[in-house]
């Protein structure tokens, strides 16, 4: 070994958490590529098939899938409570974005429901 050699960690195909037969699943069902469609994320991934084309290890080892509630307005615990049949693959990407989307929209539906703010006048 020489002082210039650089030495790569081992790359995971699994997540670090979980029981992986949960995360297998939830991708085995996906065929291992992004379940996000018709404007999710904010992008109706319209140059592929109305689908998002991320792949999970995509050759290159770049893109990872995690294993996320359909319902992406729910808090973190609520989250981590769902059952494996409401569980979608997600890309990084969109499921930040469709996360952000969705939690814009419930903050939204609450203030609605809450009515219009108490005045003086």
């Amino acid at each position: 070994m020489t002082a210039f050699e650089i030495h790569q960690p081992v790359v995971h195909t699994r997540p670090l958490v979980d029981t992986g037969w949960r995360w297998t699943a939830v991708m085995e069902s996906a065929g291992f590529r992004c379940q996000c469609a018709g404007g999710l994320c904010g992008s109706r991934h319209s140059n592929s098939g109305m689908r998002c084309k991320a792949e999970h290890d995509d050759g290159n080892g770049r893109i990872r899938l995690i294993a996320a509630p359909v319902d992406l307005g729910l808090s973190d615990v609520a989250a981590a409570a769902v059952p494996v049949a409401q569980l979608r693959a997600w890309c990084p990407g969109c499921f930040q974005k469709a996360r952000a989307r969705a939690r814009e929209a419930y903050a939204n539906a609450r203030r609605i429901e809450s009515g219009p703010a108490d005045t003086l006048f």
